[in-house]
């Protein structure tokens, strides 16, 4: 079973379907629920050393970041990634 906000016709990419494969074998050999709090670290990690939840996310990784769809970002200083954060968070509008 897949769920996601997009539509049928998006997985009819035989690249990304492979991709989506790679993390339902990664959810099977980590027994399951256990993957999603260590994606979600990993998700943390990455976005720390790249400014990105995918470059330097190991399920990513191993699922082939290109077939996902992703751009493999470099490492870069913490404190250009908090930097980004935090003005992408200030030129967000503000309520309704």
């Amino acid at each position: 079973m897949v769920l996601s906000k997009h539509e049928r016709s998006y997985f009819d990419n035989p690249a990304l379907v492979r991709h989506e494969e790679r993390h339902s074998w990664q959810y099977f050999c980590l027994i399951g629920l256990p993957m999603l709090p260590l994606y979600v670290v990993a998700v943390v990690v990455s976005f720390l050393l790249t400014g990105d939840p995918a470059s330097r996310n190991p399920f990513e990784r191993l699922a082939d970041l290109k077939e996902g769809g992703y751009v493999e970002r470099p490492i870069q200083p913490i404190n250009k990634t908090v930097t980004q954060a935090f003005s992408v968070l200030k030129s967000r509008p503000k309520g309704p």
